[in-house]
């Protein structure tokens, strides 16, 4: 990796705060070495790396499960155009699942809006045929 950046160099090109680096590195989403004075060391491909999460993060990802997709990129070298293919075939289900969500919740949203009550036998989106009346009053989902 030769000196590779320090964490300085890593915070200015990503934005993220050295505190938010490390915070990351405890979640194994970067993996610097130490050189011999043991300070931190990273790859360029961090910043890809860093940028990814950021991005995932923003769409409502968690941290845990981007983590995950990638726990099986290289260490200390760049992911390949393979890697990122591969992580994108598996996080497209999830992303066309939110998709339908947020459109099933855009196209029936206007009979929710003001209602509050989740147990009305017209309410499409969160209570088809009023399932949740027989629990009692109030929004049953959103107490429990």
């Amino acid at each position: 990796m030769s000196q590779g950046l320090t964490i300085g160099d890593l915070s200015n090109r990503t934005g993220l705060a050295v505190s938010a680096i490390r915070f990351y590195e405890t979640h194994g989403i970067v993996h610097p070495v130490r050189n011999a004075g043991g300070h931190r060391r990273y790859a360029r491909a961090d910043i890809r790396r860093l940028s990814f999460v950021m991005a995932a993060q923003k769409l409502g990802f968690a941290l845990s499960d981007i983590a995950a997709h990638m726990a099986h990129l290289p260490d200390h070298k760049a992911p390949t155009k393979a890697d990122w293919t591969r992580i994108s075939r598996l996080m497209r289900a999830e992303i066309d699942a939110r998709i339908t969500a947020l459109e099933t919740l855009r196209d029936t949203l206007d009979g929710c809006i003001g209602c509050g009550c989740l147990s009305l036998k017209t309410c499409a989106l969160y209570n088809p045929a009023d399932v949740q009346g027989r629990d009692g009053p109030g929004p049953r989902k959103l107490m429990a």
